[in-house]
């Protein structure tokens, strides 16, 4: 079965083989150097996402700040090593390793994996009280080796102004941090293994557009023009640039002019009923929004702002007929959890033909073909199960029931893969789905009663892998292997590039999350949401949802739905993705950039055709990459300094 390569660079002859030019860049991707350097900037990349408190929140968007950051550095630095020492100079496929190795540390660092489940830990003993009784609703169900419990130990963790190396404090965290270390580990080496599964699919036979990974890939490519050297994406970061280099004098200095960076409330002008119902609808333009919603698909990007607004007139027309009196009307977040399950069955039926395939290989391998593969077929299947095996005694050993792991894990892997797929072939610049992962959705569907104190408790904890899905790790892996793919360099070595990120990403931030404790005082972050969550599970115990499974299942008829007229109707406009992450809380902020991105491309296409939309992606990747590194700078300055800056993001 021979991958479909014609749309991608680079050349092959007329026996099939590559050339000898073609043999020579696919060696040259993830060298050791390359894996080195990554493993390097992961540190300072970690600490500088665990210490932004007030400084902007990089992987809140599906394209992060400092990792593009750290590569213009990089690329800049390489532009000059080649004309002095080309020998030294790093090819693309380099470049592009560190990247993705850095994306998957930042990833796990971020704002909704780690730096909510650091503070998690302690939490529930520290903040015991006897109002809230923790201590006897809880307390006996969380075992010593996922939790510290001693409120004198963290003390000093709490209020800082001390060091964390001590031998005391180190071995103090170190069974905590071992163990919900490795369980992280499993967790996304897991999502590796599954995405190396239908990498082929889904990077070589269909000609998925993978928008997210346009400016890391254009930055890099040294062919004929550089894009470092492209005058008209200088005109774009010119813009953006100035935009927030006087945005950020504004905030230390207000009498110099601002030019936006601000979010406007639309909902101070709808106060009579029922326009009132509205809620918050916020407005702001921001250019590296605009510049992501330019690369996505028109009908994605039309879906996006018209089903935001499409949720707005449903809040509308619920309280002028009455009925927005009933709880959590009009169930948008359920929906939406059956939106992206709908999405995940729609990826499975759109590669079940390769999963046939690989089936097929792992039981007969002398039929099939998968010397291209980072590892054989067979040996990427006993890695995951040997995660997943890894994952279900780790919770069944804190207290969880098999049958509650197996569907538990069986959701978030489904929603994972969906919001992987939805990147790959939409690029959407956001997909939050905030509280409303399995934690949320297994005691509305089985009831609390059913689920038991002890599946409860452990269900807080996996909070902090379902807070939000905004920086998920998953589709970074992917977005990997389809830039090995486009650049031609070895996706094994890659592999052993993403699993080292994965190690050194997740006990790096535990690291930088305990060094800054300990100076500044730790931050409790989110953490006390799924605690005080347990204590109403608890305390009131609640049966079945019924109304929220019903709009569960709605929203899969209605992305299956959408999906079919996609299918019948070639003009259908609306897209089942953008139905699934339009209720998200960070499409409220995003929503007017995309229809404004949306607007200018349109008008692009029917002014000045393909051509001239061609001619103007430098323009678009210059939005982005002006606001990234101007407003990295100010995150750098205001860490450096220990004082707030101004944020163009949040």
């Amino acid at each position: 079965m021979r991958p479909n390569t014609s749309h991608q660079s680079g050349s092959r002859d007329v026996t099939g083989h590559h050339s000898a030019k073609t043999q020579k860049a696919s060696r040259i991707g993830a060298t050791w150097r390359a894996i080195l350097i990554g493993t390097v900037l992961t540190i300072p990349n970690v600490y500088w996402i665990l210490d932004s408190a007030g400084q902007g929140y990089p992987t809140t968007i599906s394209l992060y700040f400092n990792v593009i950051f750290c590569i213009f550095i990089l690329t800049g630095a390489n532009l000059a090593l080649r004309h002095i020492t080309p020998s030294i100079a790093f090819s693309q496929g380099e470049l592009l390793t560190i990247y993705v190795m850095l994306a998957i540390a930042s990833s796990l660092a971020g704002h909704d994996v780690l730096r909510v489940l650091i503070p998690m830990i302690p939490y529930a003993f520290w903040h015991a009280t006897p109002e809230n009784d923790w201590t006897h609703l809880f307390h006996r169900y969380i075992p010593d080796w996922i939790a510290v419990k001693d409120k004198r130990f963290l003390t000093e963790y709490y209020r800082g102004e001390t060091s964390l190396y001590q031998w005391e404090i180190i071995e103090g965290w170190i069974t905590t941090t071992l163990t919900w270390g490795g369980f992280l580990c499993a967790l996304v080496l897991a999502m590796v293994f599954i995405n190396a599964l239908v990498r082929k699919q889904w990077t070589e036979h269909e000609k998925l557009s993978y928008p997210i990974i346009q400016l890391p890939l254009e930055m890099t490519n040294f062919g004929r023009s550089n894009l470092l050297t492209n005058k008209v994406m200088w005109l774009g970061f010119g813009i953006a640039g100035t935009i927030d280099i006087l945005n950020g004098l504004h905030h230390l200095y207000p009498t110099v002019p601002s030019l936006g960076g601000r979010l406007y409330d639309l909902r101070p002008f709808f106060t009579q009923k029922p326009w009132s119902a509205i809620g918050w609808t916020p407005m702001a333009v921001f250019p590296f929004a605009v510049g992501m919603a330019f690369f996505i698909p028109l009908d994605l990007s039309f879906s996006c702002w018209f089903f935001y607004l499409f949720w707005k007139v449903e809040r509308i027309f619920g309280d002028a007929l009455g009925i927005r009196g009933m709880p959590n009307f009009p169930f948008t977040d359920e929906q939406s959890f059956g939106a992206y399950i709908g999405l995940f069955v729609i990826a499975i039926v759109a590669t079940r033909k390769h999963l046939a395939y690989v089936i097929q290989h792992i039981f007969k391998p002398k039929q099939t073909n998968d010397a291209d593969e980072p590892m054989s077929y067979r040996g990427m299947l006993i890695c995951l199960i040997l995660c997943l095996i890894f994952l279900t005694i780790f919770c069944n050993a804190a207290g969880m029931s098999i049958w509650a792991i197996l569907i538990f894990f069986g959701i978030y892997y489904a929603i994972s893969t969906a919001v992987t797929r939805m990147r790959a072939e939409l690029g959407s610049p956001v997909h939050d789905l905030h509280f409303i992962g399995p934690d949320e959705m297994m005691p509305r569907i089985f009831g609390t009663r059913f689920l038991g104190p002890q599946n409860l408790t452990m269900l807080a904890y996996l909070f902090c892998i379902n807070r939000a899905y905004r920086g998920h790790p998953m589709p970074h892996i992917l977005e990997g292997f389809k830039l090995a793919e486009r650049t031609r360099f070895s996706n094994r070595w890659l592999l052993v590039a993403m699993c080292i990120a994965v190690v050194i990403g997740t006990y790096g931030s535990f690291w930088a999350f305990y060094h800054i404790s300990y100076i500044e005082g730790a931050r409790d972050w989110f953490a006390g949401r799924p605690f005080n969550r347990l204590q109403s599970w608890l305390t009131s115990p609640r049966a079945p949802d019924v109304p929220a499974i019903i709009a569960m299942i709605v929203g899969l008829l209605i992305t299956g739905f959408l999906m079919l007229m996609r299918i019948k109707l070639f003009w259908w406009p609306f897209h089942p993705a953008g139905f699934a992450i339009s209720s998200s809380w960070s499409m409220n902020v995003f929503w007017f950039s995309i229809f404004v991105s949306s607007v200018i491309k349109w008008l692009i296409l029917k002014q000045g055709g393909i051509n001239l939309h061609r001619k103007l992606i430098p323009f678009f990747l210059g939005l982005i990459l002006g606001e990234f590194i101007i407003g990295s700078g100010w995150s750098l300055i205001g860490i450096t300094l220990n004082k707030p800056m101004y944020r163009f993001l949040f």
